[in-house]
């Protein structure tokens, strides 16, 4: 069952209040609330139901080990889920072509958001997920290829759109080395296309994304981690 539930704001108290008690009565639980005992009553057993809360004895709770992990992504302050950064592979996919050169294959993106930039392909780190893992799963899909893969570094990005303050997107990738590939190259699918260039190739390329450089210089091994902030206009979000 997934927990990634919307929770009402009456029973992320009821959460919060455990978050600071091995276990707690009935009333401790029910006074931060503001409910009557009817309400209460609904919220406290919704929580048992959803295996966020176990019931220890007549009138007293505690948090299950779903519920511990959920509570503990709660901003105390102001009682709300905290937003935290996507996590993903970037897929550095190397080979030499037959004039010896080296090259990378580089995605068009044909789907939103970013539809029609050119990038390094990448996937989502699923729950669960080694980050090799999450690599070779991912450079399956997205190419049809497999490869020997290690690590190049770490690219963390934030982006932002127009005047904004803070980030329309926070995204930490791994970048991974994907050298030797093998299999046949899926060129066309349903959001993207995938093809061949060197890297000076590559950077004539439009539109494209402003860490596209930044990305390869780990590939390259001239960083093993970078921070940065970009800045787009929205109407290429």
């Amino acid at each position: 069952m997934s927990h990634e539930v919307k929770l009402h704001p009456a029973q992320t108290h009821i959460l919060r209040e455990l978050l600071f008690h091995p276990s707690a009565g009935y009333g401790t639980l029910q006074k931060p609330t503001g409910l009557t005992s009817d309400h209460f009553n609904f919220h406290i057993s919704r929580l048992v139901e959803l295996d966020f809360v176990d019931k220890v004895s007549r009138g007293k709770y505690r948090l299950s080990p779903t519920g511990k992990e959920y509570a503990n992504r709660l901003d105390t302050d102001d009682n709300t889920i905290e937003r935290q950064p996507k996590v993903a592979v970037l897929l550095g996919i190397e080979r030499q072509n037959s004039q010896g050169k080296k090259e990378y294959l580089f995605q068009e993106r044909l789907k939103n958001p970013w539809y029609g930039f050119w990038g390094i392909p990448s996937g989502k780190i699923r729950w669960g997920e080694t980050i090799p893992e999450a690599a070779a799963r991912e450079l399956y899909e997205e190419t049809r290829l497999t490869a020997d893969i290690s690590y190049a570094g770490i690219y963390h990005e934030h982006t932002l759109l127009d005047d904004a303050t803070l980030p329309q997107e926070d995204k930490i990738f791994f970048v991974m080395h994907c050298r030797h590939p093998k299999g046949k190259l899926m060129k066309e699918f349903e959001g993207g296309r995938n093809a061949w260039f060197t890297a000076q190739e590559a950077k004539k390329l439009k539109p494209r994304f402003m860490s596209f450089d930044l990305e390869l210089d780990i590939l390259l091994g001239k960083h093993d981690f970078i921070e940065q902030q970009h800045r787009y206009q929205s109407d290429v979000f």
